[in-house]
């Protein structure tokens, strides 16, 4: 289908904590919650300063991370906290991206609500509806569990909505304080990679039907696609338990990805006809091992992944924003088109062709 008969991406609102850190700042501060002085710290120092990460915003002031991690409560405190926090970021992200797609809240039909770092019941986009000023018939889709492929996947979802709604408004919200649910008992590999790889954001996405979006500048959504990849649900995801949320996360996700992502990419291209230009990446930025695989398995040149190298040294891994803030930092003149890739539990892969109409951005 030609981009004006497609649903538009109007509008990316990355948003972001104040607190931000130097990484080796966060992993001095870190490494006492995690460790016992001797090679298992010094594990901890290497992981941290191989992960890509430069600079992190946190939810909390750093030093407050010791006193959550000591109390009996970590996990109650930490979602009161993810609730507090969650909702300013939402509130800020949804006004910032209806302002620049010029809508105003109550132009919102349907609200799609993302996380996997804390639970609400109610859900935190039934809290907005007040906050914003959306109106109370908005159709609402709270989700848990995609992980960090929800971003992406959001975006493929309100499209599928507004395919049969064409004249509707959607918006996505994300909220991922990663650092809340650090575990200081656990000192696996997995744990001590995590603690220097993930923080925290928000971002929210105002997408519009073809008929709402036409005669406005954005991202058309060409097509997408949805994949779990075989033998790779162990590979990312949570436990849960008492004291919340605890990682697991595979050293082998890398080559997971690497057997499936270039074959599943060129399948989904080819589907629409040939072999149709991909001018520009918006990856995951899911670690350094990740994008390389990614890289690889596509045969990138080496620059074609810069925005996401950027994005994860500037603010780590968002889970579900991250790609997100990616997509928002992605310039692109009209008629170029962008393949956005979201990696998630599952494992499970999001690929979305969008194509730059209107305006450059």
């Amino acid at each position: 289908m030609e981009p004006h008969t497609q649903s538009r991406v109007l509008a990316v609102e990355p948003v972001l904590p104040a607190h931000r850190h130097e990484q080796a700042e966060i992993a001095a501060e870190l490494a006492p919650l995690l460790t016992e002085p001797g090679p298992r710290r010094a594990l901890l120092h290497r992981l941290h300063g191989n992960a890509g990460v430069r600079t992190r915003h946190l939810a909390l002031p750093l030093r407050e991370y010791a006193d959550l991690a000591r109390r009996p409560d970590a996990f109650d405190a930490a979602n009161a906290v993810f609730a507090d926090v969650g909702l300013d970021l939402a509130e800020q992200a949804v006004k910032g991206a209806l302002a620049s797609a010029g809508l105003a809240p109550e132009d919102v039909d349907v609200l799609l609500f993302t996380t996997v770092t804390g639970v609400a019941a109610p859900s935190l986009d039934a809290l907005l509806v007040d906050r914003v000023g959306l109106r109370r018939d908005v159709v609402r889709w709270p989700g848990f569990g995609l992980g960090c492929v929800a971003g992406a996947a959001g975006i493929s979802r309100l499209e599928d909505h507004l395919a049969g709604h064409p004249g509707q408004v959607g918006l996505l919200v994300s909220v991922e304080l990663c650092s809340l649910t650090l575990q200081p008992t656990d000192t696996s590999v997995a744990n001590l990679v995590a603690s220097g790889l993930f923080g925290d954001g928000a971002s929210a996405v105002v997408v519009a039907g073809p008929e709402r979006a036409a005669g406005r500048p954005g991202w058309a959504v060409l097509d997408h696609t949805s994949r779990l990849l075989p033998g790779s649900a162990d590979a990312l995801g949570w436990q849960v338990g008492a004291r919340g949320l605890r990682i697991v996360l595979s050293s082998q996700l890398p080559e997971v990805l690497h057997q499936h992502v270039g074959a599943d990419v060129a399948a989904f291209l080819a589907g629409r006809g040939g072999s149709p230009r991909v001018d520009r990446w918006v990856v995951h930025p899911g670690g350094p091992k990740v994008l390389d695989a990614v890289a690889d398995a596509l045969d990138l040149a080496p620059d074609a992944l810069a925005t996401s190298r950027q994005v994860l040294a500037d603010v780590g891994n968002l889970s579900s924003s991250a790609v997100l803030h990616v997509l928002a930092r992605t310039p692109a003149q009209p008629g170029e088109r962008v393949l956005m890739l979201g990696v998630g539990p599952g494992v499970s892969t999001e690929t979305v062709l969008l194509e730059r109409v209107g305006e450059p951005s």
